[in-house]
């Protein structure tokens, strides 16, 4: 089957691949350092999918109806052969859309050759100017200077548009908001300002801490008056505006106030192959095993095909009707299978 449609109707169109599990940030909400320490055992060799294994699975989504690839983490450019898994899935035919999310540390040697290979676009992760908080929000791992770099040599190698994600969290960086929009305003980037999610387990998320969009777009249109604009496509996650003044634009993704999940069509493939159907899932479906167990491709395009067609998920709109008491607690880790 061809085009196969969750119980929802939805389609899945995006595939996310992590690359591995593994990231040279810690940053608190995502891999708190007390968590993942020196000894923290993170996936082998053998238990991560190869590139070969990712070409073939990405073959075979693109073959059901995806037409995005995002390549993810932990940090995707970790990976010391990437260039050459970007050439790769860059060749096959009906992707319309190839990028890669970072945090932006090892990007400025990579961009060119990245852009070279056939990625397009770059999402870099970017939480606050002020050095100080940047340093805590990255668990005392990430250099400012590098980051920027990174995205200036992403500019240059015609990585564009880039997409700065930044994670608002009350009382933490929320303060540094104006000045990061100022320093990427005019310059053709879009900066995307995202609630602070419950994801995973291990970030002690609460209600208090999110900062609805709502709230923050009333004090950016003080400062600087904004417009709203019409999505780009079906499905996009950021609701986005423009400047008046000609300035760029900025997006806001609002999982906690505002949920999407009735137009969401994006599936995840974590580094050791289990293919997640939700950012907040607490169970996957392995095609590592099959894959290495002489599956052929039709029985992979049967496999994701039913776990496509029995999906039901609708997360964020249920937690807006539970009480946090009720809320479920055993989800995957976001390091595993990317944002």
């Amino acid at each position: 089957m061809t085009d196969p449609r969750d119980r929802l109707g939805r389609p899945i169109r995006d595939l996310r691949i992590s690359l591995l599990d593994q990231c040279n940030f810690r940053c608190p909400y995502c891999m708190p350092a007390t968590e993942y320490h020196a000894d923290y055992q993170f996936l082998s060799r053998r238990e991560r999918l190869t590139h070969d294994e990712i070409l073939r699975l990405a073959r075979i989504a693109v073959g059901l109806g995806v037409t995005k690839l995002r390549l993810t983490g932990g940090e995707p450019l970790l990976d010391k052969k990437v260039v050459g898994l970007v050439s790769r899935l860059a060749a096959i035919e009906g992707v319309d859309d190839f990028a890669l999310t970072t945090n932006g540390m090892l990007l400025a040697p990579l961009a060119q050759d990245l852009a070279a290979a056939g990625l397009r676009r770059i999402t870099v992760s970017l939480d606050s100017m002020d050095e100080d908080v940047f340093r805590a929000m990255s668990g005392s791992r990430g250099e400012l200077g590098q980051v920027l770099e990174g995205i200036a040599a992403a500019e240059r190698a015609g990585l564009r548009p880039i997409k700065i994600n930044t994670v608002v969290q009350r009382g933490v960086n929320d303060h540094t908001l104006l000045d990061l929009l100022d320093h990427f305003r005019g310059s053709g980037h879009i900066v995307r300002l995202i609630e602070y999610m419950d994801v995973g387990n291990r970030n002690n998320w609460r209600y208090e801490q999110v900062i609805p969009s709502r709230e923050i777009l009333k004090l950016i249109h003080e400062r600087w008056p904004l417009r709203p604009v019409d999505p780009r496509y079906q499905g996009e996650v950021a609701r986005r505006y423009k400047y008046l003044d000609g300035q760029g634009e900025i997006g806001f993704i609002t999982s906690v106030t505002e949920p999407f999940c009735g137009s969401c069509s994006r599936a995840r493939l974590s580094a050791d192959g289990v293919l997640y159907t939700c950012l907040f899932a607490a169970t996957g479906t392995s095609l590592r095993e099959p894959l290495r167990s002489g599956a052929s491709d039709e029985d992979l395009a049967d496999l994701l095909t039913r776990v496509w067609l029995a999906r039901s998920d609708r997360y964020s709109e249920e937690r807006r009707v539970q009480r946090p008491s009720e809320q479920v607690i055993n989800k995957v880790e976001m390091y595993r299978v990317g944002g």
